[in-house]
């Protein structure tokens, strides 16, 4: 019996996805619990027409992000934070105050939370991080950490 999974299973597989699962399976439990629907004509026919609009959707998105990607290569960002007379900060540089230091310099706003930065930031200097843009794409940009 193949279904059409309306919500995410476990061990079965995401929303939107066309599976195939044993008819008692798919009676008794994913249809009931409305966590899928029978892969009919039509039901067939909409899914494939959900992947397509996916698919352009995903690909226009590729595309904006792509202009991004050198922009923020070749870009050395700065971030103004307190430090010590002898170089050391008050406390470390964080995803928040990268993002809005981008945000400051380029426009491009990224979420925190996309950012890592591999190692503490605890003194003034050069340094990289990674931004995961999307999940076949993701861009190492420098920052530089400078004294208010």
């Amino acid at each position: 019996m193949e279904v059409i999974l309306t919500q995410d299973v476990a061990k079965l597989g995401k929303e939107g996805e066309m599976v195939k699962v044993r008819p008692g399976y798919g009676r008794n439990f994913l249809l009931p619990q409305r966590l899928a629907v029978v892969a009919s004509g039509s039901a067939r026919k909409d899914f494939e027409e959900k992947v397509k609009q996916e698919g352009r959707r995903e690909e226009k998105m590729l595309q904006e992000i792509n202009k991004y990607v050198e922009t923020l290569k070749s870009t050395l960002f700065k971030v103004g934070v307190k430090a010590g007379t002898s170089g050391k900060l008050f406390g470390t540089v964080t995803t928040h105050q990268l993002a809005a230091s981008i945000k400051a310099q380029k426009n491009i706003n990224i979420d925190r939370k996309k950012i890592s930065i591999p190692e503490e930031v605890k003194t003034i200097g050069t340094y990289t991080a990674t931004i995961d843009l999307h999940k076949d794409v993701s861009v190492t940009i420098n920052f530089e950490v400078i004294a208010e």
